[in-house]
């Protein structure tokens, strides 16, 4: 068995979680393991009818079928705890189960794993969720993509419903978020609804259109002033 433990100061803490796995610990005792089976196996020639005696044979094959099944069983535990241990440090989707039965949804990045009795556990936030609860998996650049659009949007919000409300007052605003949008990657830009680019292309049109409506104003004021 493998466990790896958070530390804190030098000190192994005990999860928030820790209770369910000994109380896991404490079920799976009723496993039938190696040693249960030789040990049934030893008493099932010591019991056995002498008239009708067992063959060494099939006690040879009953004992090779269990070492075949062990055999699978560690191989799948060591995929199990393999699959887990690349999950440290990824940002993951858990589904979770409390104790009413109702069923959420949490995300959060794997601090570490644990492995107890053939099960994984990974640790998020303090708690210790079975790898089979989770979903999904996302990288740090699509988190960071999906963030980024996610600010955009808000930012777009707070303008005018239409470029005809615009008003100078609203050039800054646009300044940046064109210059948002220009500094974003190829990938960073798929995230981005394309009714916000058509919109935003629309409302640097509309600013421009002011600005130079201000600017003609300024000069004809010039004008008038030279006369």
């Amino acid at each position: 068995m493998s466990v790896t433990a958070k530390i804190e100061d030098g000190k192994v803490v005990e999860s928030t979680s820790a209770s369910s796995l000994a109380n896991s610990t404490s079920k799976d005792k009723s496993t039938l393991d190696k040693d249960a089976f030789l040990g049934l196996l030893v008493a099932q020639m010591k019991y056995q009818d002498p008239l009708e005696p067992t063959s060494n044979t099939e006690f040879v094959a009953q004992y090779a079928q269990f070492s075949s099944l062990e055999q699978m069983q560690n191989m799948s535990a060591t995929l199990e705890l393999s699959r887990a241990s690349t999950l440290v440090g990824q940002v993951v989707s858990v589904n979770t189960t409390n104790s009413s039965g109702q069923t959420t949804q949490i995300q959060g990045k794997v601090d570490y794993v644990v492995y107890e009795n053939s099960k994984a556990y990974v640790s998020i936030g303090g708690a210790l969720y079975s790898l089979d609860d989770v979903y999904g998996v996302a990288d740090q650049e699509y988190l960071d993509a999906y963030d980024l659009a996610v600010s955009f949007a808000v930012e777009m919000a707070k303008l005018p419903s239409s470029k005809e409300k615009l008003t100078l007052d609203n050039k800054e605003k646009i300044d940046e978020l064109n210059e948002t949008y220009n500094g974003m990657t190829a990938y960073q830009k798929t995230f981005i609804a394309s009714d916000y680019v058509t919109k935003l292309k629309e409302y640097t049109e509309r600013i421009e259109e002011l600005v130079k409506d201000q600017e003609e104003n300024n000069a004809g004021l010039d004008d008038d002033s030279d006369d």
